[in-house]
């Protein structure tokens, strides 16, 4: 058995009738050559084939009593693979509005928490030989890093394919644990908490002294420190050093959020916008103006939001405020199926009407923001979920999510996610892998993600909306990739021809050629 972390409980604790905390991916593949080739019965097989590699599809949850502790992932004694992964089709002609759609309806419901938590829907009725595959996973289980990485796991370097690395063992589940197993747990657990929660207050004490030159803070964190050294240090696993930090202190931006249509109380229906657009475009823009791809991504996305509130009469004076996702993963963690990741905020520049310095603006605000969020470290951040009593932390986490808090002291506007994906061909059951689009999460008062993923050449982009605060994210999604032609013109770069691909070619207003794409972090 494997206990969640604070952090992966949080997104259990925060799911309500209308808020979710399973993040997704709609997969785009071409079949093989072969005229009796079964989507559905190969995309089982190739899970099968693979389940023992792909840890966090056999386990489910076994909670504590009185939740007196995060709860624990337990291998599932009754795993069954055909109520995971299930078939389903678009009509003809099978467009992108279609599929958007249908994706749409699958993921406004929430997942069964008596079984594990992820679905996989294999949809047939695309044209051209295409068909799709919507993965939804629980945000407890994986983070986005993670999440790619399963991804790469499913899946195949050449259409071929090649055998599964071997099983070491026959799969045998685990035992299921007793009510009174799991109150000894976790009343050890809850033992433990209050050491660790003083030790890692000296820690962000000490950090927030070196980053504002304040002495006393220092020294007193230290001496926090030193006297839990020792014996019951190792115990709580208190042996973790930090490189010194910078003596600058970064000025701290304003990042209060103005209001838009889309920050208010979600519904649990959602709608979903996905294009694929050209990475060479965008690494010619960052290079003209001498930023970073994840600039110029960001840059079109304010552009784009600017175009469609204006032209609603609802763009607010001030900037809007993205929250951006980091994550905190080292690559020395000794359990990657689990959530590294924290989030820093940066002004999007919404008020500024000419492009080119949008994207100056994005650049600096940036910079400020990744100034501010190495000043504390982020996994600091994340190891805060771990010591609130955890029954008092689960009930005040629902209970702010019943009080739909987040409608009213929400502190962004939207989410923007820019995720790195690979740069080579994959393959499912010898069917290549032609887009990967995001399908994320919206949560209380912010009605809008928006999500790219990189895959060869190109970025996939996901835009999820609550359908009724945000209906026609679709338009949105146009505008902002209609932003990257206009940075590409001011840039002096020539703009990707007519034609740029779609997931299933369709005419509509989305089917002409946009703009670009890039890498998270850069």
């Amino acid at each position: 058995m494997k206990q969640l972390s604070g952090l992966d409980a949080t997104f259990l604790h925060l799911e309500t009738s209308a808020q979710f905390g399973h993040v997704s991916s709609l997969s785009i593949y071409t079949r093989p050559d072969s005229a009796d080739y079964r989507p559905y019965e190969a995309w089982k097989t190739q899970l099968q084939r693979r389940l023992h590699l792909l840890e966090p599809l056999r386990r489910r949850l076994a909670e504590i009593p009185l939740g007196l502790d995060h709860p624990y992932w337990v291998e599932d004694p009754a795993f069954d693979l055909d109520f995971h992964v299930r078939h389903t089709a678009v009509p003809p002609p099978g467009t992108d509005d279609q599929l958007a759609a249908l994706v749409g309806r699958l993921v406004s419901r929430p997942l069964d928490r008596r079984k594990p938590l992820w679905l996989s829907y294999v949809i047939e009725g695309l044209p051209d030989r295409r068909f799709a595959v919507l993965t939804i996973v629980h945000h407890a289980t994986i983070d986005v890093a993670s999440g790619v990485e399963l991804m790469t796991l499913m899946l195949d370097d050449s259409p071929e394919g090649g055998a599964a690395p071997p099983e070491d063992d026959r799969w045998t589940p685990e035992r299921p644990p007793g009510d009174l197993e799991m109150l000894a747990r976790g009343a050890l657990g809850l033992a433990r908490k209050p050491a660790r929660g003083l030790l890692l207050a000296a820690w962000s004490a000490r950090e927030i002294g070196r980053a504002t030159r304040n002495p006393v803070l220092v020294r007193t964190a230290n001496d926090v420190r030193r006297s839990l050294r020792g014996p019951l240090g190792t115990v709580l696993n208190l042996g973790r050093h930090r490189p010194e930090e910078p003596d600058a202190t970064p000025a701290v931006p304003s990042v209060r959020p103005p209001r838009t249509p889309f920050n208010g109380p979600i519904t649990p229906h959602r709608k979903l916008a996905i294009r694929s657009t050209s990475l060479d475009v965008v690494k010619q823009v960052k290079s003209a103006l001498g930023v970073t791809l994840n600039d110029v991504v960001m840059a079109a996305c304010a552009g784009g939001l600017r175009t469609f509130l204006d032209r609603r009469g609802a763009l607010p004076a001030d900037p809007l405020v993205a929250l951006v996702p980091v994550s905190v993963r080292t690559g020395e963690e000794s359990d990657r199926w689990t959530n590294r990741v924290s989030m820093l905020s940066a002004v999007l520049p919404t008020d500024e009407p000419d492009p080119v310095r949008r994207v100056r603006r994005v650049h600096d605000s940036m910079s400020s923001s990744k100034e501010i969020f190495s000043a504390l470290p982020a996994e600091r951040l994340t190891d805060f979920a771990e010591f609130p009593p955890p029954a008092v932390f689960a009930r005040a986490m629902r209970l702010s999510a019943r009080l739909r808090l987040g409608s009213r002291l929400t502190p962004g506007n939207l989410v923007i996610s820019n995720v790195p994906g690979p740069r080579t061909p994959l393959y499912a059951a010898g069917a290549r892998l032609e887009h990967y689009f995001p399908v994320s999460t919206i949560v209380e008062g912010q009605g809008l993600n928006i999500t790219v993923q990189s895959y060869l050449d190109r970025l996939d982009w996901g835009l999820v909306s609550c359908a009724e605060l945000l209906p026609d994210v679709d338009v949105l999604l146009g505008d902002i990739l209609g932003e990257i032609d206009t940075l590409a013109a001011a840039a002096g770069v020539a703009a990707a021809a007519p034609g740029a691909e779609s997931a299933a070619p369709a005419p509509g207003r989305l089917s002409r050629a946009r703009g670009a794409s890039a890498r998270a972090g850069q």
